[in-house]
């Protein structure tokens, strides 16, 4: 770590988190989504919508094969087909040039590999594109695919990420000399000393499954040229409208200012439209070289094969404690799957969750060391949450199996090892600051909601009983690190670019309001929350005001949508704005009413003298005033513009506990989920409304990976699981009903006192869950269930208990 870690790290400053407002209270309100009679009705525009003139479609040929050489390679055939415009292999759009990027070489030494948006000689998983077909319209297309010939020599396959680590595994990238994508070591205070001091050592061996994200809407992308000017205008399915821009100017060699990317409204994300992909880079070049509109939207088998999957990782997990539960130490030792390539943020993943594993904690030691691995498989990158469930699975899961170990409620073990609320400031030994938080409040409310002592009442009736349905009770006591920033701590971890956010709010002259931001939604209700900071900051109508997205031209600075960072930093930066909009709006009110601009109070949407009852204008009134420019202070511009680039001191931690009982049928292994409630604390509250949707979202995320969902690859690297036939997403019917609370604890490291929200739920879920299970089923000295905890694990997992337990 270089000095920026540790300054941001220092105890922050007391910020006030006081503001002055219209008087009104948008903020706290459960506003309805004003986003939502356009989303759900289908009035809006998807990528796939666009129909453009002239517009051709692509279709790809990908490898049927995990690994192999590309020996033979002919798309002439192709071009006799109906409907069928032009065929490309790698060679042909200089595709071979070109290499997908991966923005967080997190090691000096870390190997990374070429990844070409066409696959020149190599194909590395099953669904690797070689070549492109584009025709009128994508049946045609994806017609004449099929008539592409390809001769592939078979490779052998790498699919177990222990084995590809062991001395003579097949090679995924041969010149690499190694499967091993880098080593990342981390560690404070003496571990072994902690060991050595320890009354008991609690060891064990999780793996967190590889998940396909399944968004609603697949990716798409439209690129439209306009070769008379050089320009281009690219329209996808993406959370990063900003960084795709400045992605494709450097790859394809187009000045970034020819350059338009617009994301349109986006159907979930979830991650894995965190990234710059082939298809997106291959449509641009195809675009350049016809000269027309192109498009390619991947169907719902394509994205199971090659849109980024998520998690999987190998966790050997060692805690160390004394007999009354005081913990004294932590180790981690991670095998983290690569796939065959590194997209964006690949490596970072797992690197980024290391400084979470030790989660509300108080120990003396931490050791974490990470391998990130290659395997035949699609590559693996951001996922909800992105390293933080994997870090939050692994500790919560090593909390309840040390509690069962000394004969501890779970509770009470967590009570005695979190950090007290008067604690914080608090520096965790893993060196991040926690600036606030209170563990008791959320975890009390939590127990209250949940009835817990009825609950453990009754799961030592069933005990007592031998009922064949055993209930279990899952704890999970969370914290995450989101709002990802500051920029100068992710430049110390190597990250590719910084953490600040752009916003712009303009009052017109008739006293409606435009605000621009960086962020670019895909689901979550930006537009109805910024809109409620602003109404609050400026005393204008909650309905006056329209929040302006997702297009770099009109919104030409942004870092984008992701980890948790929408209102932590982008909301943040339109409150910045808008005061210092209304900042200057006081000006030139105290000027139209002939007084000193300290002697101006604002209230209810209109300056006024402090204490004097005579006139009064209102923020509409100074827009037009201000439009006019009748009557400005001498040396005031005539805009009520202002902008703000946020950069954050530090990121944010929200918290929560979360409680499941879970019913399991020791006779056939089904688990039903009986009661789940999550209180979370993500600071200052702008919508209820909103937070609620956003952690029931992400519960059932958490869920659907703890009972459901895996991407399941078989010996050879084929995907098992490339249909929802054949992976399981959770629906309504699948899932409990949820109840949520809240706390309130402010975050001092940003005026408005907010955390994130977005993946609390699928962070402090799954764990939950699993917990739950392996609580029911602790009487049978089971202790773990690998997820997805199908009614066939389930059951095996008690066999082979009754199995061990007979020798």
């Amino acid at each position: 770590m270089n000095d920026a870690w540790h300054e941001v790290n220092k105890e922050p400053p007391q910020m006030s988190i006081t503001m002055e407002h219209s008087g009104t209270t948008e903020i706290g309100s459960s506003r309805r989504r004003k986003e939502d009679a356009h989303l759900i009705t289908g009035q809006t525009v998807w990528t796939d919508n666009i129909r453009l003139p002239g517009m051709v479609h692509l279709a790809f040929k990908r490898s049927p094969m995990a690994h192999a050489r590309v020996r033979g390679l002919d798309v002439s055939p192709a071009l006799g087909r109906p409907g069928v415009l032009a065929a490309y292999a790698a060679a042909d759009l200089a595709a071979d040039t070109i290499n997908l990027p991966c923005a967080w070489p997190v090691t000096p030494d870390m190997v990374h590999p070429d990844h070409h948006p066409l696959a020149p000689d190599e194909v590395r998983h099953v669904g690797d594109p070689v070549a492109v077909v584009v025709a009128a319209d994508r049946f045609a297309a994806a017609d004449a695919v099929e008539a592409i010939e390809v001769e592939f020599d078979p490779l052998p396959a790498v699919v177990d990420m222990e084995a590809a680590v062991a001395d003579g595994a097949p090679l995924v990238h041969g010149d690499a000399g190694t499967n091993a994508c880098y080593r990342w070591p981390f560690a404070t205070g003496d571990y072994q000393a902690a060991r050595r001091a320890a009354d008991v050592v609690v060891s064990r061996r999780y793996v967190n499954q590889r998940l396909i994200a399944s968004a609603m809407e697949p990716r798409s992308v439209v690129v439209v040229p306009t070769p008379a000017t050089g320009e281009f205008t690219v329209y996808s399915a993406t959370q990063v409208p900003h960084i795709l821009r400045l992605m494709l100017c450097q790859l394809c060699g187009i000045p970034e200012h020819k350059l338009r990317v617009v994301a349109p409204d986006v159907g979930g994300g979830f991650g894995s439209k965190l990234d710059v992909y082939a298809e997106e880079v291959v449509a641009l070049l195809v675009a350049r070289e016809l000269g027309v509109p192109v498009k390619y939207t991947e169907t719902r088998s394509e994205g199971c094969q090659t849109t980024v999957q998520g998690r999987d990782q190998i966790q050997r997990i060692e805690v160390a404690a004394r007999r009354d539960g005081t913990l004294l130490g932590l180790k981690v030792d991670l095998l983290a799957d690569m796939g065959a390539y590194l997209q964006l943020v690949t490596p970072g993943i797992p690197v980024l969750g290391a400084f979470m594993y030790p989660g509300i904690y108080k120990m003396d030691a931490y050791s974490f060391d990470c391998t990130g691995v290659f395997t035949t498989k699609t590559p693996t990158d951001a996922y909800r949450g992105a390293g933080r469930p994997e870090a939050t699975f692994a500790i919560e899961r090593v909390m309840d199996d040390l509690a069962a170990e000394l004969g501890m409620d779970p509770i009470e073990l967590r009570r005695k090892n979190w950090i007290a609320h008067e604690e914080f400031p608090y520096t965790t030994i893993a060196g991040l600051t926690y600036d606030s938080g209170n563990y008791e409040a959320a975890t009390g409310k939590a127990l209250r909601m949940f009835g817990y002592d009825e609950l453990r009442a009754e799961q030592r009736q069933r005990r007592d009983r031998d009922d064949p349905v055993q209930l279990g009770i899952g704890v999970s006591t969370y914290t995450e690190m989101c709002g990802l920033a500051p920029s100068r701590v992710l430049g110390s971890l190597s990250y590719g670019a910084g953490g600040w956010e752009a916003a712009t709010v303009r009052v017109l002259p008739t006293g409606k309001v435009e605000v621009v931001t960086g962020i670019s939604p895909h689901g979550q209700g930006h537009e109805t929350g910024f809109s409620q900071v602003v109404a609050d900051t400026l005393g204008v109508p909650f309905e006056d005001i329209e929040i302006i997205h997702g297009d770099t031209r009109s919104a030409p600075q942004g870092m984008d949508t992701y980890g948790s960072r929408s209102l932590v930093v982008g909301g943040v930066a339109v409150y910045q704005a808008a005061r210092r909009v209304r900042d200057k709006a006081r000006r030139i009110a105290a000027h139209l009413l002939e007084a000193n601009p300290d002697d101006v109070e604002f209230a209810d949407g209109t300056f006024r003298v402090k204490g004097a009852p005579g006139p009064a204008t209102t923020m509409a009134e100074v827009a037009l005033a201000t439009f006019t420019a009748h009557n400005l202070p001498d040396g005031v511009e005539p805009s009520l513009f202002a902008e703000c680039v946020f950069d954050p001191e530090n990121f944010s931690f929200p918290h929560g506990t979360h409680l499941c009982a879970a019913e399991v049928d020791t006779e056939t292994g089904r688990v039903t989920i009986r009661r789940y409630v999550a209180v979370d604390d993500c600071g200052t509250v702008v919508n209820p409304l909103l937070v609620e949707g956003q952690v029931v979202g992400g519960i059932a995320e958490a869920i659907g990976q703890a009972l459901y969902e895996h991407a399941v690859y078989d010996a050879d690297g084929n995907l098992l699981t490339g249909t929802f036939a054949d992976y399981l997403v959770p629906g309504a019917p699948d899932l409990p009903a949820i109840d949520t609370g809240l706390t309130q604890t402010p975050a001092t490291s940003n005026p408005l006192g907010v955390k994130g929200v977005g993946e609390a739920g699928t962070i402090g879920g799954t764990p939950c869950v699993v917990n739950a299970i392996v609580d029911a089923l602790r009487p049978y000295d089971v202790t773990d269930v690998p997820m997805p905890a199908t009614p066939q694990t389930v059951w095996r997992a008690i066999q082979q208990a009754k199995t061990v337990g007979t020798h």
